[in-house]
């Protein structure tokens, strides 16, 4: 894995290895998070990464949020409870040399009020088949972590419902995962 775009371009990031088959952890590939973020960068919807707050939610390695920030995103918060995720998260910002990236150390279907302005882009790959995503969303919004026109990445295996008041914008298959944008109204 490494970061596909941006400042750090070319980064490899550390070596999944065994991973943590008991918490499912599945990075995105480069190539689909490089479709993910040409989607984002070129589409039809605005680039929402500029100066951006990314939400990097079941974060993993926390790919996708350092990505965008070596791509112009301002923060990064990368949200997983996993210890191999937490492991890997903190070798990956230490790689990056200092973006200004946090880790929270919480359950995605369970995040505490938000202590701080909400995020414009969040990234949301739960384990697949297990019906996550629509949780953490509920709680993000719940918890005020979500800005008015922000938008959402939802990756998946099956094409996800877009919870209410969440808009679903544009959907992509890339192999056996699914591309989902939704748009918080404004």
């Amino acid at each position: 894995m490494r970061i596909v775009g941006g400042s750090a371009r070319g980064l490899k990031l550390a070596d999944v290895g065994e991973g943590d088959t008991a918490a499912h952890l599945r990075p995105t590939s480069d190539r689909v998070r490089e479709s993910i973020f040409n989607l984002l960068i070129n589409g039809t919807h605005g680039n929402p990464i500029p100066s951006a707050r990314v939400l990097d939610l079941f974060a993993g390695t926390g790919a996708l949020g350092l990505e965008a920030l070596s791509r112009g995103a301002a923060h990064a918060t990368l949200v997983d409870d996993g210890p191999a995720a937490l492991t890997l998260m903190r070798r990956n910002i230490a790689l990056m040399r200092g973006p200004d990236a946090q880790i929270l150390r919480q359950n995605a279907t369970r995040l505490p009020p938000n202590p701080g302005p909400a995020y414009g882009l969040i990234f949301l790959d739960p384990p697949y088949g297990k019906d996550l995503g629509g949780a953490a969303l509920t709680s993000a919004l719940t918890g005020g972590w979500i800005a008015p026109g922000a938008m959402i990445v939802w990756e998946e295996n099956t094409p996800p419902p877009a919870p209410d008041p969440l808009t679903r914008i544009d959907q992509r298959k890339y192999g056996s995962t699914v591309i989902t944008l939704l748009r918080m109204p404004g």
